[in-house]
């Protein structure tokens, strides 16, 4: 009875855990690794073929984003998951199939002009189809048998429409092991989900870490005052409030809030939502079907009750197509636009900025975490040009965003989570998270509850029984995470100063029409400026 960690270990993507028991081999999740390779993953310990089952706790494509390959590679066994992450996966791994084959029919246009190998994508929508074919849907709170010595069921974490938490009743021999995988934990209070169902005991648990290593702000933001604050004052200048949105999850929130907002008349104007990702427009359709209320929580219920449906509402237009999408910046009247990826990096959400980030009469709103180096992260930061599609771009736009929207609970709330157990574990596995916020929660871990926990690395191999390491995995990095270093520090220190020149040029263009007492007074201080800097340049080229 052996458990072996394949990916998220001491990373925050590509959740695969690898447990052998009773003569059977199944994994919990089968992720895509996202990102910066850290560690190099251990490859799996057996065939695809020999795998027995999966077990998925949602359908991000983290998690669930190689179960396409792995059937391609001969796995055919059952997948078992929720029925909402069932739905999901159909829309999310289609999704990725169409990314994959588009990747490679470009490489492959530039292998054939430079006679190189030709590129295959990691697996197409047939893989994908064949995929969804081999899924089990259960419902929570059944415990249904998949075997002898293994007895699983399911209950809401409150990440995602349908994820979950699995809970393993494992018999080998005389030896019995109870063993919850927590998958992603959400955070408390977040619109239309239940807040995470506590777990009741278990001998091991192997539990995510994401914000292991932080805490939330214990005052929860009026996220809908501020959406109601920036509509008001973007639409009053006559601009666009453009929102870069994850397709999964995060914009059918911000539709909960914004069918909200329209219902209460809660600003002046009736304003037109434009819903502008294919992925996302399949993934609200999911979210809204009757079939899925067994996942809301009970102000979602309620509206329910009153046949109000939670995010869909007069107003709300939905973009398909290329020519829809385009003729959305050519309809004068202000609006929401939501559009995909959620970081800038791609999609259509790209084509929006290049029309909306240079009027400063428009607001550019972000609602998610944005990874260092992204576009997302660099419009945050202050960035005042951009390039897009080969075009600089100024930035003119408010860039503002939401505080404290989150889907992964944070340190306390992955502590009271654990706490929560009548039964502590005898043992804590802390996975998905990169190394500070997987080892911060691990320690806090030991500290606060006096549970024994560590993060495993990749290929880490522990005795569910007796939790001796047979094989302490991959402990060395792979690569060192994206720095500075290899820029010179005068390259870096000119960046800041041009950056602060464009600065100062935005004042100057924003001092038009002002007062001339005020125009007299800056141009005195850049004079003033300038002839001291003019000096020091001179007087260190002469040395």
């Amino acid at each position: 009875m052996k458990i072996t960690f394949i990916g998220a270990a001491h990373e925050v993507t590509g959740s695969c855990t690898l447990v052998e028991v009773a003569g059977k081999k199944f994994l919990v999740d089968c992720g895509m690794e996202q990102g910066p390779n850290i560690y190099e993953n251990r490859e799996l310990t057996v065939s695809p073929a020999d795998i027995d089952f999966v077990f998925l706790t949602h359908a991000h494509i983290d998690h669930s984003g190689k179960l396409p390959l792995l059937v391609k590679n001969g796995f055919h066994g059952k997948i078992y998951s929720t029925d909402a992450t069932r739905k999901l996966c159909a829309v999310m791994l289609s999704d990725s199939a169409h990314i994959q084959m588009s990747d490679a029919e470009w490489k492959n246009r530039r292998a054939t002009r430079s006679g190189s190998a030709e590129y295959e994508p990691l697996y197409t929508q047939k893989d994908v189809d064949s995929t969804m074919a081999l899924f089990e849907p259960f419902g929570y709170g059944m415990e249904f048998f998949i075997s002898d010595g293994i007895v699983a069921s399911f209950f809401d974490s409150g990440h995602l429409l349908g994820s979950s938490s699995i809970k393993f009743r494992l018999t080998e021999g005389k030896h019995d092991c109870t063993v919850i995988f927590s998958g992603d934990i959400g955070n408390s209070e977040r619109p239309l989900l239940r807040d995470p169902q506590m777990p009741d005991e278990a001998d091991v648990v192997i539990i995510e870490s994401t914000y292991g290593d932080r805490t939330h702000d214990k005052k929860r933001p009026d996220y809908e005052q501020k959406l109601i604050q920036l509509i008001t004052e973007t639409f009053d200048k006559g601009g666009n409030l453009v929102i870069p949105s994850f397709a999964v999850g995060r914009t059918q929130e911000l539709l909960y809030m914004l069918r909200g907002i329209k219902e209460r008349k809660a600003v002046n104007y009736d304003f037109p939502v434009y819903l502008d990702s294919p992925l996302a427009i399949e993934a609200t359709k999911i979210y809204a079907s009757p079939d899925m209320q067994e996942y809301y929580d009970d102000e979602t219920l309620a509206l329910l009750g009153r046949d109000i449906n939670p995010i869909t509402f007069d107003g709300l237009h939905v973009s398909v197509t290329t020519e829809e999408s385009k003729a959305i910046n050519f309809d004068p009247t202000p609006k929401v636009i939501i559009a995909s990826s959620g970081m800038c990096e791609a999609g259509r959400i790209r084509h929006h900025l290049k029309y909306n980030l240079w009027r400063p009469e428009c607001t550019v709103l972000f609602i998610g975490y944005q990874v260092e180096g992204t576009l997302g992260r660099r419009l945050l930061d202050g960035e005042k040009f951009v390039n897009l599609f080969g075009e600089d771009v100024k930035v003119a736009a408010r860039i503002d965003k939401l505080d404290g929207i989150s889907a992964h609970a944070d340190k306390d709330g992955l502590l009271a989570w654990i706490g929560a157990m009548e039964k502590r574990p005898r043992r804590v596995y802390v996975n998905h998270g990169d190394d500070t916020a997987c080892e911060v929660l691990s320690k806090a871990i030991n500290a606060k509850l006096l549970v024994k926990a560590l993060a495993p690395f990749s290929g880490g191999t522990y005795d569910l029984v007796t939790d001796v390491c047979s094989d302490p995995g991959n402990t060395h990095k792979l690569v060192k995470r994206p720095s500075s270093r290899g820029k010179s520090n005068a390259s870096v220190a000119w960046t800041k100063l041009f950056a602060a020149g464009v600065r100062l040029s935005s004042i100057i263009e924003k001092m038009r029409g002002k007062k001339s007492k005020d125009i007299a007074k800056l141009t005195g201080q850049i004079n003033s400026l300038c002839e001291k800097w003019e000096k020091t340049v001179k007087t260190r080229k002469k040395k």
